[in-house]
């Protein structure tokens, strides 16, 4: 499932009742949703003044909206998540006005605070596309230099740490499932 830090309280419980966004995995049953029509792709990005990465919009277009992947499954571009989990939070962050056309300003890591850092980063520009469990999750840039990376966000520990590209992130997760 997902990660385990070993320093966060969360991990340092031991098993613990799985969370709602658990029970989302086994409704995922490593199953990809239906790809979605280019005309619903191209709304998203009139809507939100973006175009998405060439390889998760190829994604969505050939392959799937979503459903399997790393962790707790690959959200959907527009999926609607319950609104008891810290993820629904995020998802309605990233569909204010301007969020995703404000490029995403990082390109090194940003140490969090278990790394002696602080979690007052910004991470305007880009969307979360999947929950990796202890409240961390992985990023797409959409906008910006790192455009098209996958970035794993752990706000309460670590912090941001960049990834490779969404093609790359994808089959990686494949070739190891």
């Amino acid at each position: 499932m997902g990660r385990r830090c070993g320093p966060c309280p969360c991990c340092r419980r031991g098993p613990r009742r799985p969370s709602a966004s658990a029970f989302r995995v086994l409704t995922i049953s490593y199953r990809l949703r239906p790809p979605l029509a280019e005309d619903t792709i191209g709304l998203f990005e009139q809507q939100h003044g973006v175009g998405l990465p060439a390889s998760y919009r190829s994604f969505l277009k050939d392959v799937a909206d979503g459903g399997a992947g790393p962790d707790y499954g690959l959200l959907g571009l527009t999926e609607e998540v319950d609104g008891e989990e810290a993820l629904h939070d995020l998802r309605e962050e990233g569909r204010h006005a301007g969020f995703l056309s404000t490029p995403f300003p990082h390109t090194n890591e940003w140490r969090g605070p278990g790394k002696g850092g602080d979690a007052n980063y910004s991470v305007e520009g880009s969307l979360v596309i999947g929950e990796c469990g202890c409240g961390t999750f992985h990023r797409l840039v959409v906008t910006g230099k790192d455009a098209g990376r996958v970035w794993f966000d752990d706000p309460d520990w670590g912090g941001l740490t960049p990834g490779p590209d969404f093609r790359d992130w994808y089959l990686a997760w494949l070739a190891t499932t």
